[in-house]
């Protein structure tokens, strides 16, 4: 780890953003071995314990190597929203300041950056007892019932949500239930401050360069023994493939082989969906204020070194 005496960063923290498989955790490493760096990962699936495998999660020596943030912090069973994030990341780059060090935010969950980065609506806190509730229903009529419902309160969010999106339409509903008003409709109200916060995201020139990567990634999964995860999981008796955690790219597909015990095309739908994943981040990252750096280019951690000694050059 470098020393704190190394380098004082000048700015409240960076960012590292890209699909996946681009090379982001090699990175965040060789940033934090040349600056005093503490790393808040920026990805939904890693707050989670027991799942390591399928999140690529940073193994033990890369833990010890530099301090790592929102790691393990929930059950599967829990949720995890953008609003909860932007309120831990701010509180870490706080502490992580004062520390002397700088905060890299490091990840692939856009939705997170840009509730970090925009400022977030005000929109109701989320409520146990009533998630229950709408868990409940749904289980009874199913979740293209709650949609219907969510149709008639709120049509514009529901336009935008797929029938079976059980996170977001339990989410609308509940915005609805305790406001009175349309979630559709409350956005944009008192919006939070965002953080001023330099990015850098990893990009490939070539689509099919990170198609390999992907490919690549997902057999190394299966070969350190995704599946015997995924069996863990459902062993535990309180997990269900409805949950965020369960919905994740490669539990979902494993959950699902599991249940039809079929597994000799976990393969070919993982990779599938981890491309569909990696094509949504692109997208989200094309609409955000960023430096993109080529992946796939000729140095692309030198070109990254550079821009981050850039952010931190003392002010003139």
């Amino acid at each position: 780890m470098a020393p704190a005496a190394e380098a004082m960063p000048h700015l409240p923290a960076l960012g590292l953003a890209g699909p996946t498989a681009s090379g982001k955790s090699a990175l965040a490493l060789a940033i934090a071995r040349r600056w005093p760096v503490e790393i808040v990962s920026v990805d939904s699936a890693l707050v989670y314990r027991g799942m390591d495998i399928g999140t690529a999660k940073p193994t033990p020596a890369e833990q010890a190597e530099v301090p790592h943030h929102l790691l393990d912090i929930l059950e599967p069973t829990e949720t995890y929203s953008a609003a909860q994030f932007a309120a831990d990341a701010r509180r870490l780059i706080a502490e992580i300041q004062a520390r002397g060090r700088l905060p890299l935010l490091v990840g692939g969950t856009m939705l997170y950056f840009k509730a970090l980065i925009d400022g977030l609506d005000a929109l109701p806190q989320a409520d146990v007892a009533l998630r229950a509730r709408l868990d409940a229903d749904a289980a009874a009529r199913g979740w293209p019932a709650l949609h219907a419902e969510l149709q008639r309160v709120d049509p514009a969010t529901a336009a935008r949500l797929a029938p079976h999106d059980a996170q977001r339409i339990q989410r609308a509903l509940e915005v609805w239930h305790l406001s009175g008003e349309p979630m559709s409709r409350l956005h944009g109200r008192q919006r939070s401050a965002g953080l001023a916060l330099p990015l850098l995201s990893l990009e490939p020139d070539s689509r099919a360069w990170l198609h390999q990567r992907i490919a690549q990634r997902f057999d190394q999964m299966l070969a350190a023994g995704l599946v015997d995860e995924v069996r863990r999981l459902r062993a535990r008796g309180d997990l269900r493939p409805e949950l965020p955690a369960m919905r994740c790219v490669g539990y979902r597909q494993a959950w699902l082989a599991l249940d039809q015990g079929d597994l000799g095309t976990l393969r070919e739908q993982g990779i599938a969906a981890t491309r569909q994943l990696a094509k949504r981040q692109l997208t989200w990252l094309r609409s955000m204020l960023r430096t993109p750096v080529a992946c796939d280019g000729p140095d692309p951690t030198g070109t990254a070194l550079a821009w981050v000694a850039r952010q931190l050059a003392p002010p003139n």
